[in-house]
């Protein structure tokens, strides 16, 4: 799924339309898109999450019309349109596609307990939509994603938007590949999130230091929220660090030089993309480190837990402690 750094960006994209009224709701019977006549309020971001805010605009909603009275289903049921061609609104872009996806409105994952994923809000009661995203998950302002590259079956198919939001100031936002549900209030922990002014240093320390393979501590959103897979293998790599190295075998000095290494990268990545940059990694994805040694990669995770695919060059960054042969190169 996107990292920190990309849903900033797409925090960024959303921005503009605060305040405005959302005229449709894009593909989704579960948001009632005839009917939705909401307010764009706010918009959060907390490390891989994206928080929006709306509330019912009584200017022009109808008298006893509630636009979110239908319960929003849990699980990922997928619903797939009957129509070959969707109209979102008489004054929005129209979608043509054989089908067009419902919005997946459950909790997904780790952020499960945060989300109530059944009733929509009722009345008047402002409620937040959490967005979490999938592996390809973005947002398009007022443009649609357009295919890069031939299918299998050699077909130039353009994605399929999970959501488009029409705004009374003639701008769109489309959502690709993401699972939505409704909360009744934004879950964020600035204290956790590695691109906040109030990232707490002392409290990622401490988690570094247990006596667990850093590169698993590293991805607990807990600790590090909005680190993924990327920034993992680079600031490791950077920091001189085995993927299974111990916390607690590490000095205080290894330690802090990684958690430099997590705020620099991730704000590094952040300005590229506002600046249209390409991100430059320096292990992940690659054969041979920037010194020239060939590279090992393998899949690293908890027992019993999510394994991800791991980069480290066995002579920039040595194990502590070396007891066990490196694993098989790939």
């Amino acid at each position: 799924m996107p990292e920190g750094p990309s849903v900033r960006k797409f925090h960024h994209l959303v921005s503009p339309f605060v305040g405005q009224q959302v005229k449709t709701g894009g593909s989704s019977k579960k948001l009632n898109p005839a009917d939705l006549q909401l307010v764009l309020q706010d918009t959060k971001v907390h490390g891989k999450k994206l928080f929006l805010r709306f509330h019912p605009d009584e200017e022009v909603r109808p008298p006893g019309n509630n636009p979110l009275s239908e319960p929003l289903q849990k699980g990922a049921r997928k619903e797939v349109a009957t129509d070959q061609k969707q109209t979102l609104g008489p004054d929005g872009p129209k979608i043509s596609d054989q089908s067009l996806r419902s919005t997946e409105l459950a909790p997904n994952g780790e952020d499960s307990s945060h989300c109530s994923g059944g009733s929509a809000p009722a009345g008047d009661v402002e409620r937040w939509l959490h967005v979490s995203f999938g592996l390809f998950g973005s947002i398009w302002a007022n443009e649609f994603s357009r295919a890069k590259k031939a299918n299998k079956r050699g077909d130039w198919r353009d994605p399929v938007p999970r959501l488009v939001l029409n705004f009374g100031g003639g701008g769109f936002l489309a959502f690709y590949n993401c699972q939505m549900s409704w909360s009744s209030s934004s879950v964020v922990t600035p204290n956790s999130d590695i691109l906040s002014e109030k990232f707490h240093r002392g409290q990622a320390l401490e988690a570094l230091g247990q006596a667990q393979p850093v590169c698993y501590i590293l991805l607990d959103q807990r600790y590090f929220s909005g680190l993924g897979n990327i920034i993992k293998n680079e600031v490791l790599y950077r920091a001189g660090i085995h993927p299974l190295s111990l916390g607690s075998l590490l000095s205080p000095s290894s330690l802090e030089s990684l958690v430099d290494h997590v705020v620099e990268f991730s704000t590094n990545w952040l300005q590229d993309k506002f600046q249209d940059k390409r991100q430059h990694t320096q292990i992940y994805q690659k054969e041979q480190c920037p010194v020239g040694h060939q590279i090992m990669k393998d899949m690293f995770g908890p027992p019993g837990g999510f394994q991800r695919l791991t980069w480290w060059c066995p002579q920039c960054q040595p194990r502590l402690p070396p007891k066990e042969p490196e694993q098989l190169q790939l």
